[in-house]
């Protein structure tokens, strides 16, 4: 149905949208407001109405009634709350399937006007009261991601009213209510007090507008989307990278590049397609992404007669053919690596830059001769990713190996370079350098064999050593994280496409042209200077935008330095320079500009590296006793502790650790500890005893200290 067809079908019902909004595809709540916003016929306030469908617990051979929930955008619902106060047990978020089978809709295009005379009798509905006696016009999808309907709540609340019945009664709850009913006033208020304290006053001129230390996920979105980082894509879990972010990864591109050809590597493509056969080849290795596999079934009207995959990683894609390649050991190294995208089909709740279901990436797949080699070559690529993360990003690392249980499926053994956000506590995979060992080129596998150079006879043969290895664009989002702050965006200056931007200032409306173009020509004088020694430099001379509007957009963005010129700078032949970092403010000469500005910019590269590390250093705490670990965690750190390395004790300090109270819904990240990795460096603390030094969770003897933590 058109949103011109429905509208008129609600005209029949009395009812009246205050406004009707056309706009772009939006899949996020702050894409869909920020539409909203930049439309003129929206309301000038409003609120978003969020629907939300659950899948009860039922019997394997029934078929589940979807519960729909219908809220305002910033109430919290407690979908055990809400299933407590209907018998409803284990409510999960609805898969798309079965959005499509009830609803005949995306979870992007939700909306209580997709319920009607057909589809109500078929679900649960329940609306929040809070809904009901509002003022304040709400924003309803019109059965799609691309329109909207302005609503009252009355008119809502009659329009669900009207398909209500004695067997479909409309469900009428005080959400704030029945959170106390379950959790009792104590766990209820906070989260209504935080959400408004997460609000940073004057947030107009801000921007962002929400704190980063209060509601860090809506602060990380926001930022992303206020700085031109991204934009969402009608596909969930897919986004746009603009130029703004991509402009880094191509810095990581020309730096790493530059370092992995000193070292032999080549760059190549292969398809991103591969055939069931092929991936079910290594069933080992696959194991772990075989829920996230997508699938090519159809060409046009026409299925295909075999499934082919997109690409999850490459070790099944590229294997077959180092075995036709690879012929003697004159052939060995092989050393190549790719650009290239993957897609892993999350069905955890996707976050930009960190888990996305397509995303950039380089992996790296060498064959040796030797085990020697082959771990040589990983130690030396992990150091790499290092420099990466400390050199261009600023962000600290822990170098480790990992768990046999968190190792790469199918590899000998994985290193890791390990971060920390301190904001949430939790640790992130920034990189990993993988020893395949020879699993992958034994017989049963992919058969990447040659003559053995030291077997007398001639007759011997060896298995080729495989390493793989890989860096993604998540790293820009642990960046993001790290060095962001409540005003936006802040880049290191290695990584930004705008080192430094120039801004004529003090230019009233009385000041002659004269003195307007005598500004504005020192600040392109000065831009020109500082490219001319390599710092990417841009003056902004932009008409009808205050001084104030361009410092604020450019400290969204993030660019490390502002140098401002007004006619006082120029009757003293100086600059004043403002960091995007500390906002620290010091005059610069201009004589000595080309000088001052680079060393400024190194020190601002040095001190944000310097300040990450000693946080990520702070919070890394020394535990022996069991006691201990869960208030370590608690406390946003990460526990460092002797450990035994068995997995069934690692499994048990997952589950031990997890917290009392369950997440709200599936897409919760888990609230218990895993390794993270057991750091290269280990005289951080002090020697493991044998016999005597004892692991802090089960009491057997332990063999490392060992980093264990809460993670993305």
């Amino acid at each position: 149905m058109s949103i011109e067809s429905f509208t008129q079908s609600l005209a029949g019902l009395s009812i009246q949208p205050h406004a009707v909004v056309s706009h772009g595809e939006t899949s996020s709540p702050a894409a869909w407001r920020e539409a909203l916003e930049a439309s003129s016929s929206a309301p000038k306030s409003f609120e978003l109405i969020k629907t939300l469908v659950y899948k009860p617990k039922t019997a394997k051979t029934a078929t589940p009634v979807p519960l729909v929930v219908i809220a305002r955008e910033n109430t919290d619902v407690v979908s055990s709350a809400v299933g407590k106060k209907l018998g409803l047990k284990d409510l999960r978020w609805a898969s798309d399937d079965l959005l499509n089978e009830f609803l005949s809709l995306d979870k992007n295009s939700l909306s209580p006007l997709a319920l009607t005379e057909q589809t109500y009798p078929k679900v649960t509905t329940v609306i929040d009261t809070s809904i009901i006696s509002s003022s304040t016009p709400f924003a309803v999808r019109g059965l799609s991601s691309s329109s909207t309907l302005f609503l009252s709540g009355k008119d809502i609340h009659a329009y669900l009213k009207r398909l209500s019945s004695e067997q479909a009664p409309l469900h009428e709850f005080d959400f704030e209510a029945i959170k106390v009913e379950v959790d009792g006033p104590a766990k209820a208020a906070p989260a209504k007090k935080e959400k408004e304290e997460a609000k940073i006053e004057g947030a107009i001129q801000v921007a962002i507008g929400i704190k980063k230390e209060v509601d860090f996920s809506a602060w990380y979105t926001n930022v992303l989307i206020k700085a031109d980082m991204l934009d969402y894509y009608n596909v969930s879990g897919c986004y746009i990278l603009r130029p703004w972010s991509y402009s880094i990864w191509e810095v990581i591109q020309d730096w790493f590049n530059a370092h992995i050809r000193d070292m032999g590597v080549q760059n190549a493509y292969f398809p991103m397609f591969v055939s069931a056969k092929v991936l079910e080849r290594e069933k080992d290795h696959i194991e772990g992404f075989s829920p996230e596999v997508a699938w090519v079934t159809r060409a046009g009207s026409s299925e295909l007669e075999e499934p082919i995959a997109v690409r999850p990683t490459s070790e099944t894609v590229m294997y077959p053919y180092y075995a036709k390649w690879i012929k003697s050991h004159r052939d060995l190294p092989l050393k190549l690596n790719q650009w290239n995208n993957v897609v892993r089909w999350e069905f955890k709740n996707p976050q930009p830059f960190l888990r996305t279901r397509e995303f950039l990436w380089q992996e790296g797949h060498t064959a040796h001769l030797t085990k020697a080699e082959a771990d040589v070559e990983v130690r030396e690529i992990l150091d790499l990713y290092r420099q990466v993360y400390e050199d261009l990003l600023a962000v600290p690392v822990i170098q480790g190996v990992k768990s046999e249980k968190e190792k790469f499926a199918g590899g000998l053994y994985t290193t890791t370079v390990e971060g920390f956000v301190p904001t949430t506590g939790r640790g992130i995979q920034a990189g990993t350098s993988h020893c395949l060992g020879q699993n992958f080129s034994r017989p049963e596998m992919f058969n990447i064999f040659v003559e053995d150079p030291n077997d007398p006879t001639g007759q011997g043969k060896t298995y080729v050593w495989q390493n793989s290895w890989g860096l993604s664009t998540r790293a820009i989002g642990v960046m993001v994280m790290i060095h962001g702050d409540n005003q936006g965006l802040v880049l290191p200056p290695r990584v930004a496409s705008i080192q430094v931007i120039i801004v004529p200032c003090g230019i009233t409306a009385k000041a002659t042209d004269e003195l307007r173009n005598a500004i504005n020509t020192k600040c392109e004088e000065l831009a020109t200077r500082l490219k001319k020694v390599g710092i990417k430099a841009k003056a902004d001379l932009r008409e009808g935008y205050t001084p104030g509007w361009k410092f604020n957009e450019w400290e969204q963005k993030g660019v490390p330095l502002r140098l401002e010129i007004g006619p006082a700078d120029l009757t003293k032949q100086q600059t004043l320079s403002v960091r995007r970092d500390t906002g620290v403010k010091a005059p610069l000469p201009l004589a000595d500009i080309t000088s001052s500005v680079p060393k400024l910019l190194d020190t601002i590269q040095a001190e944000m590296f310097k300040r990450a590390q000693d946080t990520y250093f702070s919070r890394l705490r020394k535990v022996t006793r069991w006691e201990d670990v869960v208030p370590t965690l608690d406390d946003k750190c990460v526990v460092v502790m002797p450990w035994c390395e068995e997995e069934s004790c690692e499994d048990d300090i997952k589950e031990r650790s997890a917290r009392s109270a369950e997440p709200q819904d599936e897409r919760a990240p888990s609230a218990g500890a895993k390794s993270l990795c057991i750091p290269f460096e280990q005289s951080r603390w002090p020697a493991i005893e044998p016999g005597k030094t004892k692991c802090a969770a089960c009491g057997k003897d332990a063999k490392r200290w060992t980093m264990f933590g809460r993670s993305y």
